[in-house]
């Protein structure tokens, strides 16, 4: 067993709803805090000089230095398995290029299918542990990976197979999701309807064969899949098991009613989201993952998030880390800037940061300071939590802890 502390704050984000909008007045605050782990799990939270009555025999790790100890964040929306830069497309973007203009100059997501399905296994792993592994020093502890630029058989197990043996060089925690329904590839002969069904017939059995993954995503958009066949892919992937995300409503509304009547855990964009989406979302058991990086990475404004809050929706928020859209890949400074343009409070930023984030990934036991809960924990370099948010990002943790070990 190891006791830890005293931190100056520990916001454990316990007892907080899942739905609706939060106060910061919710959170509790344990001032001169400790924790005590033990096999990776949090054994107890509390006042720290009670917790060495408590716990007499415990090894005891000393803070030496104003702190905050948080849990570690959940990125629930990533594609950080990739290869090649498209800093072309970016360049052609701020430079008042459309996203159409882009795509017919080579650029937009088939330039990365084409780059992926170049790189090897190894390279595709490295990449995926070196950013994870950024991730994690910045006190993102758990995060979701997609597959989605191999877009044929070889490419997409390729990726998939290269986001389980990053696993084994980051001590992050890493979810892997099959997003081969990104779009139609250009390769394929054939209607979205019929590449879809390959998808579901061939693709989908290998990757249950290989335990790959247990969770696919489909890209709901007119410039990629239609309402009518998503539903029907995502029925399909359901009646064999696999749980479901859907890129909705990013450009045209539409996506987050596949989202909902499709059962999914989440829906993941939600900019072009309308009051009638953000009704159905609010009223469903699914989360609104909402992703700043693709705003300030396109120019375009954010997701209705405070709208979402209000009417009582579970929101989280992610980075969706990508070559394209979101190249930065910085949780905590895009969900900073994002809570003074949608005037979102601490608590509800946290939040959408753990215990939201978790929900969408159906992980129950992380994003909370607990007893039971894996002890996977931040520590900021000061005294007062409020400053965390404050600097906008800039300020990231001086200590990771990955189930109860500290990350080097």
């Amino acid at each position: 067993m190891e006791l830890i502390g005293p931190f100056s704050q520990i916001l454990p984000l316990t007892n907080l709803p899942l739905k609706g909008a939060l106060h910061d007045e919710q959170l509790l605050i344990i001032e001169h805090g400790g924790v005590v782990t033990d096999g990776g799990r949090i054994l107890a939270v509390g006042d720290f000089k009670a917790l060495q009555h408590q716990y007499p025999d415990c090894d005891v790790t000393h803070i030496t230095v104003p702190s905050v100890l948080l849990p570690g964040f959940i990125d629930c929306h990533t594609h950080i398995c990739f290869d090649g830069s498209r800093n072309r497309d970016y360049a052609m973007r701020i430079a008042g290029k459309s996203y159409l203009e882009i795509a017919r100059a080579g650029g937009g997501i088939w330039d990365s299918v084409m780059k992926t399905r170049a790189a090897d296994q190894e390279t595709l792993m490295n990449n995926t542990a070196a950013r994870a592994n950024r991730h994690l020093h910045e006190g993102v502890t758990t995060i979701e990976v997609k597959s989605g630029y191999g877009l044929n058989l070889e490419g997409e197990l390729n990726m998939l197979r290269a986001i389980q043996d990053a696993a084994s060089h980051t001590k992050a925690t890493l979810i892997p999701t099959c997003l081969a329904a990104h779009m139609r590839p250009k390769d394929f002969e054939g209607t979205e309807e019929a590449y879809l069904n390959w998808i579901i017939t061939t693709l989908l059995p290998l990757i249950q064969s290989e335990q790959l993954a247990h969770r696919v995503d489909i890209f709901v958009e007119e410039t990629a899949f239609t309402p009518g066949p998503a539903k029907h892919f995502l029925q399909h992937a359901a009646d064999m098991g696999f749980a479901a995300t859907v890129h909705a409503d990013q450009f045209s509304a539409g996506g987050a009613a596949v989202a909902v009547a499709a059962g999914a855990l989440s829906a993941d964009h939600l900019e072009a989201s309308d009051d009638a989406a953000i009704a159905l979302l609010a009223a469903a058991d699914i989360v609104a993952v909402v992703l700043p990086g693709a705003s300030l990475g396109l120019g375009m404004h954010y997701a209705p998030a405070r709208k979402l809050l209000n009417g009582g929706a579970t929101v989280a928020i992610a980075s969706d880390w990508n070559p394209g859209s979101a190249p930065m890949g910085d949780l905590l400074l895009q969900a900073a800037v994002l809570s003074a343009a949608e005037k979102l409070s601490t608590a509800e930023v946290f939040a959408a940061l753990t215990t939201r984030a978790a929900k969408a990934l159906q992980l129950y036991n992380i994003g909370q300071l607990a007893s039971g809960f894996v002890a996977d924990m931040q520590a900021y370099p000061c005294a007062d939590y409020r400053d965390i948010l404050y600097y906008q990002g800039k300020m990231k943790p001086i200590r990771v802890w990955k189930e109860g070990e500290r990350v080097k």
